[in-house]
C-alpha cells in the first residue's frame, strides 16, 4: 500500500508512475475522500478542544454557584456533533482504505519504462544452450516415455492442469526440493518454515494478492480461506501486525505446493507441465532495513541463480519493465531457463523488492537506530519453482537413446542414480 501522504504531496509523480505501469487508478476520487476526511477531522478536533475548555469553565462557574444551563445545553449539541463527525471519519477512512488497496506500487526510478514484456531488459545470460545431434523431444514425450508423469490420470482426478508424478518421477521432484532446501538453509542462511497452505483474506491482503488477484486464486468460500498461490503469502505474514523485537534481516525459506487458476492460459502451454494449477516451489522471503533492500535484492537473485548453476542449466536474468511489473513490486528480476525441446525461455523465478508496500498493508515494523518505529522492506524470490525447472532439466539432459542424465548435484538425493531410463 502506498503512503497516503506521499500520494498527496507527490500527485504528479504518482500519476506518471501509474501511467508507466498502464494502471487505471482513480486518484481524483482518492484525494477527494482524503480532503473530506481531513476536513471532518479538523472540525472534530476544534469541537473537542472547545468542549474541553467549556467543561473546565462550567466546573469553575458551578463552584461559584452560577447557572450553567445554557452552556451544558450547548455542550450536549457539541457532543452529538462530535459523535456524528467521528462516525463520518470512520466511514471515510474505510472508503480511503478501499480506494488505496487496488493501487499498485510505484516502480523504482530506474526501472525500464515499457508497456509490457517486450520492454523487459536482459541483464545477463549464463551457460551454453545445448546442441543435439538428434531431434530433441519435449518434456511431455520424455516424461511419458520414462514413466515419470501421468498426465492423463492427473486430468482424470482433478481436470486439466494437474499432474501425477510416478516412481522415479516423484523421486526426482522430491530430490529437487530437498536439494534446494539444503542449499538455502546450509549455505545461504535461511530458516526453514513449513507454513499453512490455507490463508484468510487479511493475510492475502497483506501481501497484495487481494483484492487485485482474487480471480486467480482458489477460494474455500464456506470458510473464508484461500489456497496459497505462493509461500510468499504465509512467510511474509508471519510478522503481520508486529513491531519486531529481533534483528534484521529475517530470512525464511519454505517448500509448499502453490495453487493458481492460470485463467488466461491457452495454446500449447496448456499441454504438459509449463502451465499448471498446482506446482511445487521453494520460496525465499527476507524482511530487511530499508537502506539494505536493493543490495539484498541482488543477493536474492544470486541465491536463485546458484540453484541453476549447481544443476548446470543455461539461464538468463531479465529486469522487468514498468508495464510488466507485478502489482506489489518496485523492482523485479525474472530468471528464465532455456528449454531445449520447447525451444523457449521459461520463467522459474521472480525476485522482487516491494520496499514498504507490503509492510504497510500488513503492519510490519521495526525500530530504527534512533528507536523510531518504521516499516520494514520485504523481498521475495523463487528459489526456484517447479514444474518448469523439471521441464528444463528433462529437455536439457536428454540423451540420444531416450534416457535422461541426472546432473551431479542431484545424484546424492537419488541414491547415486545418474540416469533415468525406460524400464
Amino acid at each position: 500500500m502506498l503512503d497516503l501522504r506521499y500520494i498527496r504531496d507527490n500527485e504528479a509523480a504518482v500519476r506518471q508512475a501509474m501511467a508507466q505501469r498502464g494502471a487505471e487508478v482513480d486518484l481524483d476520487g482518492l484525494l477527494r475522500v482524503d480532503h473530506a476526511r481531513r476536513a471532518v477531522l479538523q472540525e472534530a478536533e476544534q469541537l473537542k478542544s472547545e468542549r474541553n475548555a467549556v467543561s473546565k469553565e462550567i466546573g469553575v462557574r458551578k463552584r461559584a454557584g452560577e447557572d450553567t444551563t445554557d452552556q451544558q445545553s450547548r455542550m450536549r449539541c457539541v457532543g452529538q456533533r462530535i459523535q456524528e463527525l467521528d462516525e463520518e471519519s470512520r466511514r471515510l477512512q474505510a472508503d480511503l482504505q478501499e480506494r488505496l488497496l487496488p493501487i499498485p506500487n510505484i516502480p523504482c526510478a530506474d526501472v525500464p519504462v515499457g508497456p509490457d514484456a517486450s520492454g523487459n531488459r536482459v541483464v545477463r545470460e549464463v551457460g551454453t544452450r545445448p546442441a543435439f545431434d538428434f531431434e530433441p523431444a519435449t518434456h511431455v514425450d520424455l516424461a511419458e516415455r520414462l514413466g515419470l508423469v501421468d498426465f492423463a490420470r492427473g486430468a482424470k482426478i482433478s481436470g486439466s492442469g494437474f499432474l501425477v508424478y510416478t516412481g522415479w518421477g516423484a523421486r526426482l521432484e522430491r530430490a529437487l526440493i530437498q536439494f534446494m532446501l539444503d542449499l538455502h538453509t546450509r549455505e545461504h542462511g535461511y530458516t526453514e518454515i513449513q507454513p499453512p497452505l490455507l490463508c484468510h483474506a487479511a493475510t492475502m491482503t497483506g501481501t497484495g494478492q487481494l483484492p487485485k488477484m482474487a480471480d486467480d486464486m482458489y477460494a474455500v468460500e464456506s470458510d473464508g480461506l484461500y489456497l496459497i498461490p505462493t509461500a510468499e503469502v504465509p512467510l511474509t505474514n508471519l510478522h503481520r501486525e508486529e513491531l519486531l523485537d529481533r534483528p534484521l534481516p529475517i530470512k525464511y525459506v519454505a517448500h509448499t505446493p502453490c495453487f493458481r487458476r492460470e485463467a488466461g492460459a491457452a495454446g500449447r502451454d496448456t499441454r504438459g507441465m509449463i502451465r499448471v494449477h498446482q506446482f511445487d516451489k521453494v520460496e525465499l522471503v527476507q524482511l530487511v532495513e530499508p537502506d539494505q533492500s536493493y543490495a539484498v535484492l541482488e543477493e536474492l537473485v544470486q541465491h536463485a541463480e546458484t540453484v541453476l548453476q549447481r544443476l548446470e542449466l543455461p539461464y538468463r536474468v531479465c529486469e522487468l519493465c514498468t508495464g510488466d511489473l507485478g502489482f506489489a513490486a518496485a523492482r523485479c528480476y525474472d530468471i528464465e531457463l532455456w528449454a531445449a525441446g520447447h525451444q523457449d525461455w521459461l520463467e522459474v523465478s521472480s525476485c522482487s523488492n516491494f520496499e514498504d508496500f507490503q509492510a504497510r498493508r500488513a503492519g510490519i515494523r521495526y525500530r530504527d537506530g534512533a528507536g523510531k518505529p518504521r516499516f520494514v522492506h520485504t523481498l521475495n524470490g523463487s528459489g526456484v519453482a517447479l514444474a518448469r525447472l523439471y521441464v528444463a532439466l528433462l529437455e536439457q539432459y536428454q540423451q540420444a537413446d531416450g534416457s535422461v542424465r541426472i546432473p551431479a548435484a542431484l545424484c546424492p538425493y537419488l541414491d547415486g542414480k545418474d540416469r533415468l531410463q525406460a524400464v
